[in-house]
């Protein structure tokens, strides 16, 4: 178990993430890939009130299959349960009467009367800080939120953030989430990492498969159908893609592991990170997500992979 940053949740090293629920898998298997989570050892699920707005369930959808697996799994209090504000349709931005509104919305599709971690989905500069975090710090005191985390900010605005919560005694982000994976690294490295650090906060990455090009699927002339083949395929063209396909080979090889296990178990090993977020359509992915959480990588192997990464 690790805890997220300064709050008082614990968790395991490995968050699912439910962007998938009501897009690329339907309800039923959305819930046979919960149960595989859980009954595994998961314990930290990662959705939005925007999920999925651009699928035919439409914005939402996650949130209410979601609620429905509580309910008939009577799982609700095995789980972190995160959710997120400021993307929906008609719910965009950090205003008080939004960030109010959304989350009675987002509680009641989840069936629960609490979200255990609640993500600003993205900096909104057209509102006030104080704004935002008085909204915030009402929902932690009335119990409707446990701890509150930031979602894509920079390394300024997350800690103009902190800073606001001191000064004004209010609740303040125990955690971050943004983009951060093997092919991806210089917008944290060299942005928000340090803040992060230097207050004690988590880093919850998301696309920490890279939407599943780390998932070693994709191989040149070889393109998976899938709804993000596009995005995850562009990184075949990179002298790191490849180098780093190569250097997940190798150390997948030597431990008889498969490729996003490795990618997990190089990201989890990085400093300031506590959970990354990978989703998973079928439940047949779910094992290899799971399996990141015993696979410990020696140094020279996190070294290599990080050289490969540059």
């Amino acid at each position: 178990m690790t805890r997220i940053g300064t709050s008082e949740l614990d968790v395991r090293p490995l968050s699912l993430g439910a962007n998938t629920f009501g897009w690329t898998s339907d309800e039923q298997e959305s819930h046979r890939v919960l149960d595989a989570f859980v009954d595994g050892g998961g314990d930290f699920v990662d959705t939005a009130d925007v999920y999925s707005a651009w699928s035919e369930g439409g914005a939402g959808i996650s949130e209410t299959i979601l609620g429905r697996w509580f309910a008939k799994s009577g799982k609700r209090d095995a789980v972190v349960l995160a959710t997120k504000v400021g993307k929906a349709p008609g719910l965009e931005g950090l205003a008080a009467g939004t960030v109010r509104k959304a989350v009675d919305a987002s509680l009641q599709r989840l069936g629960t009367d609490r979200i255990d971690l609640y993500w600003a989905h993205a900096d909104d500069e057209s509102t006030p800080v104080e704004e935002t975090l008085g909204a915030f710090d009402e929902l932690v005191t009335a119990g409707k939120v446990r701890a509150i985390g930031a979602s894509n900010f920079t390394g300024p605005r997350l800690r103009l953030s902190l800073e606001t919560s001191r000064r004004e005694g209010l609740a303040a982000y125990v955690a971050l989430q943004n983009e951060y994976n093997l092919v991806a690294r210089e917008e944290y490295e060299s942005g928000p990492a340090d803040v992060v650090a230097a207050e004690g906060l988590a880093m919850v990455p998301y696309f920490a498969l890279a939407s599943g090009f780390l998932s070693g699927k994709y191989r040149p002339g070889q393109s998976p159908d899938s709804a993000r083949s596009a995005k995850a395929s562009a990184h075949l063209d990179t002298p790191r893609g490849q180098r780093v396909l190569t250097a997940l080979d190798e150390v997948a090889a030597a431990h008889g592991a498969e490729v996003p296990s490795v990618a997990l178990a190089w990201l989890r090993s990085r400093p300031t990170v506590v959970a990354p977020i990978a989703s998973a359509r079928t439940v047949e992915q779910v094992g290899p997500l799971l399996a990141s959480l015993d696979l410990e990588l020696t140094d020279e192997e996190v070294a290599a992979l990080e050289r490969a990464s540059r």
